[in-house]
């Protein structure tokens, strides 16, 4: 980045930079995710879906252990609430993968680890970006969920606080198809909301087959304007940096046009 860049980034809390990633790389990420698609039987994990609307992913062991492994969550809409089945082929109906693939597979991996990410986010102050959450994010056209605000430190947080988002997109992102949406400056308020592991009276599964223990939050988002977001609307192949306290949130996709994009996070 450029002096100018960095600066940018520290005042605002965000930073778009067009055509970061090369379409060979974009490609091979697509490709990819096609792939782990292909292979994937939904009937061989829970029907666990991603919300973030009332935080029940958050009580779901499967969503708890996937910070592991590579696992599938589904569209809220995805299945029929008449008969429990999808309601249209599965390729439409994964949200995400998740939380693993910058470990675990390779071409993910490559991307996540590249010499280039590195500098860049070492030209923001960070020493030894680790990534440590990363999720391929499908945003199915007509029922790609929201993404309601939030900030990334409120789910990866480190003392002191180096949470920064690694945000690339995979196809072009409109405001139809659901794309970000910063609140310029609102890293500087600090973190409004913290998840940690709820005290051992308040885990009723705990003791249960699978059980990994619940999770609670400390703190209360206020209620944001969305009036003042802006729309980071990109070409694919745009990565978007994030600062881990600002806020951002993604409306549902009600257009008949997909919105892939790829994330991971970095601490030291």
């Amino acid at each position: 980045l450029t002096p100018e860049q960095a600066k940018r980034f520290q005042d605002d809390g965000f930073l778009v930079l067009p055509d970061y990633a090369s379409a060979t790389q974009v490609r091979a990420m697509l490709a990819r995710a096609d792939q782990l698609l292909d292979a994937f039987d939904p009937a061989t994990v829970p029907r666990s879906v991603f919300s973030t609307v009332d935080q029940k992913r958050t009580s779901d062991a499967y969503f708890l252990d996937s910070g592991n492994h590579v696992s599938f969550f589904f569209e809220e809409d995805a299945f029929d609430e008449t008969t429990s089945e999808l309601r249209q082929p599965k390729a439409l109906s994964v949200n995400k993968l998740g939380h693993a693939l910058h470990d675990l597979d390779p071409t993910f991996r490559a991307f996540s680890r590249s010499k280039k990410i590195a500098r860049t986010l070492r030209t923001l102050g960070m020493r030894d970006p680790t990534p440590v959450q990363s999720m391929y994010i499908f945003k199915q056209p007509g029922i790609g969920g929201e993404v309601t605000p939030h900030q990334d430190s409120t789910f990866l947080h480190t003392t002191p606080r180096t949470c920064a988002g690694v945000w690339v997109a995979l196809e072009d992102c409109t405001k139809a198809n659901g794309c970000l949406w910063a609140l310029r400056a609102s890293h500087k308020e600090g973190v409004h909301r913290r998840m940690v592991l709820a005290p051992e009276a308040e885990r009723p599964d705990a003791g249960t087959p699978g059980w990994r223990g619940n999770v609670t939050f400390e703190g209360e988002y206020p209620t944001f304007d969305l009036a003042a977001f802006e729309p980071l609307e990109t070409k694919a192949g745009t990565m978007v940096l994030l600062h881990g306290e600002n806020v951002h949130y993604s409306a549902p996709n009600k257009s008949d046009a997909s919105r892939h994009a790829y994330s991971v996070h970095f601490v030291e």
